[in-house]
């Protein structure tokens, strides 16, 4: 356990950092070509989706779920611990990750259809010359989750956690290059080869630095590594079969992410739209990628150790006690959260009105929160368990209803029934409806695979967090209101957005935990060791 340890603070301190430098690289992009109403931030965000949507998809499935448990299984059973399999695996992810990129920038006219297909001609324009620059980020990210999980299966989780940091300083000094020489653009029209190659190259350039930094550890692994392409011999069809529904799912969240970025792209330039989508999904992840993947990482290492083994008892303890340390901390940050949306939202845009609109943006995101959170312990137990069909099943399930409900939205505004400045917050309510729809349906189908889960005494303490959260949170609001609300100095000006987040999230915080321990909450002792080992020397 005193290793687990270790590796969740490594990280989760990597993963803290790379969030917080990324909260400001977004800041200064915002700053660069706007949110609400820009054609120009719409453009780009077009653009830079397309690789993005494909590597969160990959990294949390694709490859997670498929190398692993075989990485795992390797070393314990291999005479040269997984040095020939590794191999053979990294040459066919390589020889994958580069056909599909030269693929995806053949099909880019077609791409920028699918993901901008209701922006002006001047913004598809822009939106098709930033996707040139943008694509490439497919086969370095690939090799980015491809090695990185390659070193968490050897339990070296630093390096993966802590390479995305350069990226996001490198992002952050080219955005701030563009806005030195050209200040805030949110215009379609007017863009120069060099200022879409500023903004276009920066963001790819950062990416291949982060996966060329990963190589710099390769040796801590332990593996004898060369090109192999003889593929033959090490299970690739028992690969295949769990790598193919993965695919399909892959495919599944594409469709579904395509027809919201279609669908929202009517409000470009006017109101909250694809933009403030990502953005909004940005910040929304942010606790999750702190708190979740830092706990769960480590997690799924041992997860995948225990499965080997059969020892199922200790799998469904293990779901248990990270669903209770993740509970108690994303509770608490999802109170903050609303308490402070309105100086976080302002972070992120010109003004007060946008920071408004923006905020309904990302409230409809935290709806489904807890349930994410929660889910990310159930999906890992499935790739585990080395079954990828199940989890196929019930995202497509979550795929048809993120769909469904984004039609909606867009009939509705057609119709005249909704208004085109809450199509993008109806389209992200959409999203937390699937999202809690997918976890009821995991959480079933785990019960069906491998009996009593034994989550109700994990279950029963999330209620008695939300119950402590709840006046936390007013508390918190009530500072926001105390500051003076939406005319307020908080939602004046980015910078002071922060200090107003900070103090307003803060607050609810301290008084979360301190209603916690005056219940003498027994999880509040885990939380405080989990929290112990950021401190110096621990």
């Amino acid at each position: 356990m005193a290793g687990l340890g270790r590796a969740s603070a490594t990280v989760a301190a990597g993963t803290m950092v790379s969030r917080v430098t990324g909260l400001i690289r977004n800041i200064v992009m915002t700053a660069a070509v706007g949110l609400i109403g820009s054609h120009a931030a719409d453009a780009f965000g077009a653009a830079n989706q397309m690789p993005n949507t494909v590597f969160t998809v990959i990294s949390s499935g694709l490859l997670a779920g498929v190398i692993v448990p075989q990485i795992v299984k390797a070393v314990k059973t291999h005479d040269d611990r997984g040095s020939a399999f590794v191999s053979k695996l990294l040459t066919l992810g390589v020889v994958v990750l580069t056909i599909a990129t030269a693929l995806a920038l053949l099909a880019a006219p077609v791409l920028v259809q699918i993901y901008a297909g209701q922006f002006s001609e001047e913004a598809q324009a822009l939106t098709l010359s930033l996707a040139y620059w943008c694509l490439p980020q497919l086969f370095f990210y690939g090799l980015y989750a491809l090695v990185g999980e390659v070193l968490n299966a050897r339990r070296i989780f630093g390096p993966y956690a802590w390479s995305p940091i350069v990226n996001n300083v490198v992002s952050i000094a080219g955005f701030g290059v563009f806005i030195a020489l050209y200040g805030l653009y949110e215009d379609a029209t007017g863009w120069t080869p060099a200022m879409i190659a500023l903004m276009g190259g920066t963001a790819t350039l950062g990416v291949v630095v982060q996966a060329g930094i990963l190589l710099l550890f390769w040796r801590r692994a332990g593996l004898h590594v060369r090109p192999d392409f003889r593929w033959r011999g090490i299970g690739l069809r028992h690969i295949g079969r769990l790598a193919g529904w993965t695919f399909l799912m892959v495919i599944v969240g594409q469709i579904a992410g395509a027809v919201q970025a279609y669908l929202v792209s009517a409000a470009s330039g006017q109101d909250a739209a694809n933009a403030s989508l990502q953005q909004a999904w940005l910040l929304f992840m942010l606790p999750f990628s702190v708190i979740v993947l830092s706990l769960g990482t480590p997690y799924y290492t041992k997860l995948s150790e225990h499965v080997a083994e059969g020892r199922t008892e200790a799998v469904t303890a293990d779901l248990g006690s990270l669903t209770r340390t993740v509970g108690i901390f994303m509770v608490g940050v999802l109170a903050a959260m609303i308490a402070a949306i309105v100086p976080l939202s302002r972070i992120f845009s010109k003004d007060a009105a946008d920071a408004v609109a923006f905020s309904w943006v990302l409230a409809a995101f935290l709806v489904a929160l807890l349930p994410l959170s929660f889910q990310f312990g159930v999906q890992r137990t499935f790739y585990a368990l080395k079954d990828t069909r199940t989890p196929f099943f019930y995202t497509a399930v979550q795929a048809a209803v993120v769909i469904v409900t984004a039609i909606t939205a867009s009939a509705l505004v057609k119709g005249g029934a909704l208004d085109i400045a809450w199509l993008a917050v109806a389209i992200a309510f959409g999203q937390s409806i699937a999202n809690l729809a997918q976890f009821a349906l995991a959480l079933t189908l785990l019960r069906r695979k491998i009996g009593a889960l034994g989550l109700g005494p994990a279950f029963a303490a999330i209620a008695r967090f939300v119950l402590a959260a709840i006046p936390a949170g007013a508390a918190g609001w009530g500072m926001f209101l105390l500051f003076g609300g939406t005319s307020g100095w908080s939602a004046s000006d980015r910078f002071l957005g922060i200090l107003g987040a900070a103090l307003i999230g803060g607050t609810t915080l301290v008084v979360y935990a301190a209603i916690l321990a005056a219940f003498r909450t027994p999880e509040l002792a885990v939380a405080g060791r989990a929290l112990r080992r950021f401190l110096p020397g621990r």
